[in-house]
């Protein structure tokens, strides 16, 4: 499609101009010295829209490519999807938008199928992969997830999967649609919604099954969800956050399993009965050999809009003290964090949850002990026994014993009172501290 000849004549044109792919509003104040040809292309071809899922041609995955050569610009556009009357007006949209482009002689518009091209197929592509979890719904999980997600797409690609089947709420809560489509090989097409200050892919079930209940069970959504994972081609490749549905059921234990997650945020809120859950909940992705970055206290105070006051809604709650895991954040309760998230442009709140994170995904297997930590972790029984004896009866009064095992040393409590010939009780400051899924840190000082 060529704005001097064929095959669209200007009669074609004026006829499309009525249909849902059109070009909202022209750029020709864009300052054509300030801005290369190729942003100011960009420019115009973001007011086009994609008639059926009513969103830019860019977030649809539709511009397949721009080459620019001089003052000829061909746009290759993915419209093998489309019948032939919206394939038509779609590429008629984008040769408008493009051809009054101020340095623009002549425009050329080629329907192409979308192409995988440089993208990373599944979720093995990805440097890191972050799940977000909760033990029950309603304490923020989706918000907190689209928000982390759109603060760390600011300082790296990032990718963001909706795996909440039952409850896909990631499109709403960023105002985007479906729905999704697919590469000349069939693989799906994650929804672009990069900003120019961020790059962010999005998948989600809801942007395929737009206002559908979704009744998907057992076998139905383990099939489902597996194949997303295995085939979606994405352009992020460095951070991929993953959505979980609350709890700990099917779907969960699926993307344990089949995902090679490299660390869990579980989100709370103060609420003892929530945190009790959540305690469990973290347990469960240790036994499952899935690192715990740390926990999200949502919702838990807010301040007064009239008098400025600050005010817990859970007094006396002790998230600390109940989780066996560190506090990465505390987000209030607050209007500003229910607004539709901008990749890029994240409230404070969230920038400092994005820096926590990617923190402690850089470290999640690591332990960080004293060089005279005791490790045990390998050793048979007897020499193990042998190793945390000799050096507890080496410590003088009132010092600290550290001991790393890769197996629950809570019991060894008993054996250094038998050490030392004391009560078990006398053992003071006793604490075992589960790291990484096979290693825990046992601290004590000798009475």
């Amino acid at each position: 499609m060529t704005d001097h000849s064929h095959p669209t004549t200007d009669a074609d044109q004026t006829a499309s101009d009525d249909t849902a792919a059109v070009a909202d509003e022209r750029t020709d104040t864009v300052d054509s010295d300030a801005n290369s040809l190729e942003d100011r292309v960009e420019s115009a071809l973001r007011a086009v829209r994609d008639p059926d899922a009513d969103v830019t041609v860019f977030e649809a995955g539709l511009v397949e490519s721009i080459r620019i050569e001089g003052a000829d610009v061909t746009i290759e556009a993915a419209v093998a999807e489309f019948d032939e009357a919206n394939a038509t007006n779609v590429m008629g949209a984008m040769l408008r938008a493009v051809r009054d482009v101020p340095g623009v002689d002549s425009t050329h518009v080629e329907p192409v199928a979308p192409s995988a091209g440089d993208r990373n197929l599944g979720v093995a592509g990805f440097d890191t992969v972050i799940a977000v979890a909760s033990a029950k719904g309603g304490v923020g999980k989706s918000t907190v997830s689209t928000g982390l997600a759109c603060a760390l797409a600011a300082g790296r690609p990032t990718g963001l999967f909706d795996a909440d089947i039952h409850g896909p709420n990631v499109p709403s809560l960023l105002d985007m649609s479906g729905p999704v489509r697919s590469d000349d090989e069939g693989h799906p097409l994650p929804v672009d919604a990069s900003t120019p200050d961020a790059e962010l892919d999005v998948m989600s079930v809801g942007l395929m099954e737009d206002g559908a209940p979704l009744a998907w069970r057992g076998a139905m959504a383990h099939d489902a969800l597996t194949e997303l994972f295995e085939d979606t081609a994405w352009r992020a490749e460095d951070t991929l956050v993953i959505d979980l549905p609350p709890g700990t059921g099917d779907i969960v234990l699926t993307t344990l399993q089949e995902v090679p997650v490299d660390g869990v945020v579980v989100v709370s809120t103060p609420f003892p009965a929530s945190l009790d859950d959540t305690a469990r909940s973290i347990e469960l992705f240790r036994d499952n050999d899935v690192p715990v970055l740390g926990a999200v206290i949502n919702m838990g105070g807010f301040t007064c809009p009239s008098c400025g006051d600050e005010h817990d809604l859970f007094p006396g709650s002790s998230p600390a003290d109940t989780l066996s895991a560190p506090v990465l954040a505390e987000i209030p309760f607050s209007t500003d964090l229910q607004e539709t998230p901008v990749p890029g442009a994240a409230p404070t709140e969230m920038g400092r949850l994005a820096d926590a994170v990617a923190d402690a995904a850089a470290t999640a297997w690591d332990l960080d002990v004293p060089d005279d930590a005791v490790d045990i972790r390998g050793d048979p029984p007897e020499k193990r026994r042998e190793r945390v004896a000799e050096r507890f009866e080496s410590l003088d009064s009132g010092a600290t014993f550290t001991l790393v095992s890769d197996r629950d040393p809570s019991p060894v409590r008993g054996y250094l009172a038998e050490v030392v010939d004391r009560d078990p009780a006398a053992i003071d400051s006793f604490e075992v501290d589960r790291r990484t899924p096979d290693d825990w840190v046992l601290t004590a000082v000798r009475p």
